[in-house]
């Protein structure tokens, strides 16, 4: 990918590698110490980060850690929202993805979002970002939800566009013979399929990064990000076939076809209330994917950025928090 992005600017090409040293030396704070298990289910648990009131519960993506949304002390939406009054609740997929070799992204919901939000005593409010969100859609069709909110989650997977969803599913082509041989699909191949959607982007940010003053801030926060962005437990064969083939392919949300135990999710159907907050500059899941049910939140803002930007706070937190306050779960 660089080599194809610089071929003819050899200047670029040094700069950027300069900046991927300067990120691979650069020195790591340590993370937050993670929150108390207080429920598990098939590898994953939930983690406690306090609060009164009604639950809270946050469902991240199969892909990458949960962490983004508690990325450090300063900038951590699910400690926020604790300390303004919310019992707040983060699902962790764990590391064990091959013990779920066989669970599809469906089985995911059904046999451990449902089951821990039914043992929170009282219906929550369900939270997902990005792929999170789409498994809180159908979690909250199949158990009794306060409401739902969803951050940059895709529904309708036509909304990636035709050279995109070709692009990943040669790339599914390609890495499903060693997923059904190991059980799970590695990290590393989906985000080979990150850089591909903008492989500009990723070659200019460290070409930047490079030039930044090292240890600064903004240094700081560059590396924190992109460790996230670089980390993350396999996910399940089965999970990892059901989202390239049944949703990036053939977009089973978006036609209305996606079904789990026999039950069609449909979001205009529930019977609660339905947020979606999109990011209109989001490169990884474009606005045009957003479910088109229930109010929505349009942000101007990218994927990450949205949760752990600068104008975070003001723009997506505070917002989050008046949608729950209104739902009474505080």
């Amino acid at each position: 990918m660089l080599r194809s992005e610089t071929a003819a600017e050899p200047e670029r090409m040094s700069r950027a590698l300069a900046g991927l040293r300067a990120y691979q030396e650069a020195p790591r704070a340590p993370r937050p110490q993670p929150m108390p298990v207080v429920a598990e289910a098939h590898g994953a648990v939930l983690r406690d980060y306090g609060g009164t009131g009604a639950p809270v519960l946050f469902v991240p993506s199969l892909i990458n850690p949960p962490n983004v949304l508690d990325l450090s002390e300063e900038r951590s939406l699910l400690r926020w929202l604790a300390s303004r009054g919310h019992r707040v609740l983060l699902l962790d997929w764990g590391l064990d993805a091959a013990s779920r070799r066989e669970m599809t992204i469906g089985d995911h919901v059904e046999r451990i979002i449902v089951p821990l939000a039914r043992g929170l005593g009282e219906p929550p409010a369900l939270v997902g970002y990005c792929l999170g969100g789409t498994m809180a859609l159908a979690a909250a069709a199949l158990s009794h939800s306060r409401g739902v909110a969803t951050i940059a989650a895709p529904w309708r997977f036509s909304g990636f566009g035709d050279d995109a969803r070709v692009m990943l599913r040669d790339l599914w082509h390609r890495a499903a013979p060693t997923a059904r041989s190991l059980g799970v699909l590695p990290m590393e191949v989906l985000q080979s399929a990150f850089w591909s959607l903008d492989p500009a982007r990723t070659v200019a940010k460290f070409e930047a990064f490079g030039d930044m003053t090292p240890g600064s801030p903004e240094a700081r926060s560059f590396v924190t990000l992109e460790d996230w962005a670089n980390d993350g437990p396999p996910i399940s064969e089965a999970a990892a076939r059901d989202l390239f083939e049944n949703l990036f392919d053939d977009d089973l949300t978006g036609r209305g076809d996606w079904t789990i135990s026999g039950r069609r999710i449909e979001p205009a159907s529930l019977p609660c209330p339905l947020l979606s907050i999109v990011s209109t500059s989001d490169r990884i899941v474009p606005a045009a994917t957003a479910c088109e049910a229930g109010a929505r939140l349009d942000l101007a803002q990218g994927h990450v950025g949205m949760i752990v930007g600068a104008r975070a706070r003001e723009t997506l937190w505070q917002p989050l928090d008046h949608w729950l306050s209104r739902l009474g779960v505080r």
